[in-house]
């Protein structure tokens, strides 16, 4: 004779024996996951060799990186900004270092080309 609570305890035996079945099937064995071969073209498949640890072209690359790095961080950045510093901020004169060249009229001499500026031309509409 079955009653109900006989029912519930082998749908709850049956449900415990599923569950166990499914975890067991969810482990990987060691030919586990099974991939397709990788098909690279030109590119990716230089890019591959390329970036394997301990190739020639990797150090050399790293290596120029580093220096580049070390360049612009520790020599440019800085001369630039001591640089800024003293041509904007410690210049006495009204516009740091920057320097105007004289200003030419007409009949003045040009001091490279040893040439005389010559007059300008009339305007004939009398327009300013």
């Amino acid at each position: 004779m079955s009653g109900p609570e006989q029912d519930e305890r082998l749908r709850v035996q049956q449900l415990r024996a599923l569950r166990r079945r499914w975890l067991r099937d969810q482990e990987l064995s060691p030919r586990e996951p099974v991939l397709p071969p990788r098909q690279l073209g030109p590119v990716a498949a230089f890019w591959e060799r390329f970036l394997q640890p301990g190739g020639l072209w990797r150090q050399q690359v790293h290596k120029a990186y580093q220096s580049g790095r070390f360049a612009l961080l520790r020599v440019l950045l800085p001369a630039w900004a001591l640089t800024y510093y003293v041509k904007y901020h410690l210049q006495k004169s009204p516009h740091g270092v920057v320097t105007t060249n004289p200003r030419i009229f007409p009949g003045d001499r040009i001091l490279e080309t040893g040439e005389i500026m010559p007059p300008l031309k009339e305007d004939p509409h009398g327009h300013h």
